[in-house]
């Protein structure tokens, strides 16, 4: 059944999807949200595994565009837990009347552009399709879930996971033998809690990660007024730091340019602090070793410092630069290590070979398990977009599709289009801050920059748009320069796409910062869109 047409088609009802029905309606235009899930949440709906919290501060990760929202909701921990955050992105939706346009319990699997009638047709898994002039991918960059090819997954007797597509009732671990496989950010939240219930957990880790203790605590109300106080101003300058998160922005001085007296209070005032924020306390901690070096030095002994046994403390010890992969945030992980029911085995040394019947099998040794927990990641920011079959059709001059045009690593103009795909917009896609950002920061500068360009294209009498090849290149540039001045190439990390075989290996996101970013996708607009070919294809517009 094709549904009547549509001025947006639009995948994903999180944070973006929403704020892109909130934004548009106010432009007069029609639009339809098609998500997999049955509710609203996006990652905060699928992440529902023990422990899942934000890493960011819970009053920045949230909605700035109403000021009467971000004045009503209080938020209970400093640091929100999944099932709050899933709260808030629900009432916002109830707030703003928003599940009316958008289509729950449908995965779109495949969008087709037909260049003569410029309109996307777009198919769900049950064979409905929206047909809309516009089509935006609002799926993030973190909803395809990596499950790893293991041999023998198919035969497991007992319960297996993955935490990033989690049961809605929950997991009952009491009295069974769990494993959890990985350790990044979502394992190092997860594994203090399973630990808590289990009878035995094994933790499987294959790299070592750097993890901050949050330092979370319940919101005071002196807590809450000092951000509603000044709300906009907070919320102004997150919009123009380099990270999107406005305490503790990014300083303009180095490590290896202060004094060790001066780098040391530093450090300190952020340790204490906790979370993320650490990793930003000088602007040269992934630019150069030595800094990077001196930020190691002070981290790893205090991290660690709670870890009782030497082999267990040695074998948690990170070897990679700090910060050139996700810094973790946590709540007691290391401290798990201590208890008589966690054992951490090495993956490194003894690979994972096979899971068996009754358990998972290593290169040296055979671990029982009635659960197994994949917290193995994602096939982030390219994922969610190559999952769609995008192509462009057109019977006389063939066609193209995403697949090719990315077969040597993705490409997008300032992360916003792909060339050779006319009227798709991606919210924080490739060679934008994204994932090194507080994504709700960048996610409202996406939406707002399309609904601004929409607007634009019906003022001026366009309806099609579409990346220039050259542009896109010299972006494309300009983002691999700035990350090859840095320390972050070097590390197998998923920003590199190093986490899914077969993947080009190139550095995703943009490492100029949210206000850089900013400034730059303001200065393309303001001079008619730079970089982009508008054109009137159709007798009437929008």
């Amino acid at each position: 059944m094709t549904q009547e047409p549509y001025d947006v088609v639009a995948v994903g009802a999180g944070f973006a999807g929403l704020f892109l029905i909130h934004r548009l309606r106010a432009l007069g235009l029609r639009v339809r949200v098609l998500e997999a899930g049955d509710d609203v949440g996006g990652t905060w709906y699928w992440n529902r595994y023990p422990g899942a919290r934000c890493d960011v501060e819970s009053f920045e990760y949230s909605f700035s565009f109403d000021e009467a929202l971000q004045q009503e909701w209080t938020w209970s921990e400093r640091y929100a837990a999944q099932p709050e955050i899933l709260r808030y992105i629900q009432h916002v939706a109830d707030r703003f009347d928003l599940r009316r346009d958008i289509a729950f319990g449908l995965r779109v699997t495949d969008a087709v552009f037909d260049l003569p009638a410029n309109r996307w047709t777009v198919t769900a898994d049950d064979g409905q399709q929206f047909t809309a002039r516009f089509f935006i991918m609002a799926s993030g960059c973190l909803s395809n879930a990596k499950v790893p090819d293991v041999p023998g997954l198919a035969d497991f007797k007992g319960q297996w996971f993955h935490t990033g597509h989690w049961p809605r009732e929950g997991v009952d671990f009491s009295g069974k033998r769990v494993g959890v496989v990985g350790t990044g950010s979502t394992g190092i939240q997860a594994i203090p809690v399973v630990a808590g219930q289990a009878a035995h957990l094994h933790v499987f880790q294959r790299t070592a990660n750097y993890s901050i203790p949050l330092r979370n605590g319940p919101v005071t109300p002196a807590f809450e007024d000092e951000f509603k106080r000044d709300y906009a101003g907070l919320r102004e300058q997150a919009r123009h730091c380099p990270s999107g998160v406005a305490r503790f922005p990014n300083p303009q001085r180095g490590a290896l340019e202060m004094t060790e007296a001066e780098r040391l209070a530093s450090y300190e005032e952020r340790w204490r602090f906790g979370g993320i924020s650490f990793a930003r306390a000088f602007n040269d901690t992934v630019m150069k070793q030595d800094a990077n070096d001196l930020m190691r030095q002070f981290l790893v002994p205090r991290m660690l410092a709670c870890v009782e046994d030497p082999s267990t403390r040695a074998k948690l010890t990170p070897t990679y630069a700090v910060g050139t992969k996700r810094l973790c945030g946590d709540t007691g992980y290391f401290e798990t290590y201590n208890r008589d029911n966690v054992a951490l085995v090495d993956i490194q040394q003894a690979p994972i070979t096979a899971v068996t019947p009754t358990g998972i099998q290593t290169h040296d040794a055979h671990y029982p398990l009635d659960v197994i927990i994949f917290a193995t990641g994602f096939d982030a920011i390219t994922g969610p977009l190559l999952a769609v079959n995008m192509r462009v059709e057109d019977g006389s001059q063939g066609g193209v599709d995403l697949h090719s045009l990315w077969r040597d690593g993705p490409r997008a103009y300032l992360g916003l289009m792909v060339a050779g795909l006319p009227n798709l917009f991606t919210v924080t896609g490739p060679g934008s801050p994204s994932v090194l950002s507080n994504v709700v920061v960048s996610v409202e500068q996406h939406v707002e920059w399309i609904g601004n360009c929409l607007a634009a294209m019906r003022a001026r009498g366009f309806d099609r748009i579409e990346a220039e090849p050259e542009a896109q290149q010299a972006w494309a540039r300009h983002v691999d320069e700035l990350a090859r001045r840095s320390l972050m190439p070097d590390a197998n990390s998923w920003y590199m796409g190093a986490n899914i075989p077969g993947k080009p290996r190139m550095f995703m996101p943009y490492m100029g910062g949210v206000g850089v970013y900013r400034r730059q996708c303001e200065a393309v607009a303001a001079a008619g869109y730079t970089g982009f070919v508008l054109s009137q294809v159709e007798r009437s517009t929008v």
